[in-house]
């Protein structure tokens, strides 16, 4: 027996103790995701002609920080934020049972002309998050050493191992005060709960036109311009800047209006914008490398050229204004014709 099908069989005895009308039931594996937890939609036994009803559980070994994943969906949800109710747990085991949102992502459902309604409901659920103390809460801040552990990624997956390019003293020069200027940036912002991971394949779309959020177990206090520019820059879909920013200037207001955050200009939001894009996709290109490599999920390659093209986009903005930029945009470019022979490489042109 595999550990795969042990781990199944463990997981459908303890929802037997839990909902024992699932007995007769069978799993159905529904989605795994960028990590090892695996969910299952269960059905519950209904009267002859009752609606189905569904539940989804979710084989979560302890390494995957369960814990804060209760946390943050009891401070969520609380906070007036649409997240999954948790109707079981066992956390020795990794065992979760929750509440089934369905199967619609908001990815698929985003169009030019959707998106607005759907970026509105977004929004909210982000200046509602922005509302909630979490001084009470052991939620970790995005401090400096979190920032840059995760900016080596794409020192340690991307290029050294993807690409398979030497990491040299002027590499590193270079990296290194580009990270200082990025890190600088985010932290000087002002924090608030911060998802981590806010965009359109972490958004669920329910019947009732509600909008949800899953995958929240990374939350951390940081700065307010990350889960924006998730959402904006999302890795899997693009929209033109000017739509972008006048997203980002109607959050800010609204923001400002409720009293999350002190009031600052406009242009000094569109550069933290910027510069956490540029933190957040550099280190998406070394995740996502990790992901292939480590990981066998080949799929991530496919979105490659996208976040390639978040970067060189912010690269280009900012290289006239700001001397470290430019130094790190000239070296990146140099890696553009061994990025360009690989297998995944296409040109992507932002709208």
């Amino acid at each position: 027996m595999t550990v795969g099908v042990s781990r199944e069989s463990a997981l459908m005895d303890w929802l037997a103790t839990v909902e024992p009308v699932l007995q007769r039931e069978t799993l159905t594996l529904i989605a795994g995701d960028a990590s090892p937890r695996r969910y299952y939609r269960i059905s519950l036994d209904t009267p002859s002609g009752a609606q189905q009803k569904t539940l989804i559980a979710v084989d979560s070994p302890p390494s995957e920080k369960n814990p804060e994943f209760l946390a943050v969906q009891a401070l969520l949800s609380q906070g007036g934020v649409r997240v999954p109710q948790v109707l079981a747990t066992d956390l020795e085991r990794g065992f979760l049972l929750l509440e089934d949102l369905g199967n619609d992502l908001l990815l698929p459902a985003l169009s030019d002309y959707s998106a607005g309604a759907w970026y509105a409901k977004a929004f909210s659920a982000l200046d509602r998050m922005a509302g909630i103390s979490c001084e009470s809460a052991e939620i970790p801040r995005y401090d400096r050493q979190q920032l840059m552990n995760e900016l080596n990624l794409f020192r340690d997956w991307f290029v050294t191992k993807l690409l398979a390019i030497p990491w040299n003293d002027e590499s590193a020069a270079v990296f290194e005060a580009l990270c200082n200027d990025l890190v600088r940036s985010a932290l000087s912002q002002p924090s608030v709960l911060v998802h981590r991971d806010f965009h359109s394949r972490n958004l669920m779309c329910l019947p009732s036109g509600e909008l949800a959020v899953i995958d929240f177990q990374d939350a951390v206090i940081g700065p307010v311009t990350y889960d924006p520019v998730s959402l904006l820059k999302d890795c899997y879909i693009a929209w033109p800047r000017r739509r972008q920013l006048a997203w980002l200037q109607s959050h800010q207001q609204t923001l400002e209006e409720n009293h999350r955050v002190p009031p600052h200009d406009f242009a000094q939001w569109i550069v933290w914008f910027d510069l956490m894009g540029l933190q957040r996709h550099i280190k998406v290109l070394g995740i996502f490398a990790r992901l292939y490599l480590r990981d066998g999920k080949a799929a991530y390659l496919n979105d490659l050229p996208l976040v390639m093209a978040y970067v060189r986009s912010v690269l280009s903005l900012y290289s006239t204004q700001q001397p470290n930029v430019s130094a790190f945009s000239q070296w990146f470019e140099e890696l553009l014709p061994t990025i360009e022979g690989q297998s995944w490489y296409r040109e992507v042109i932002l709208p």
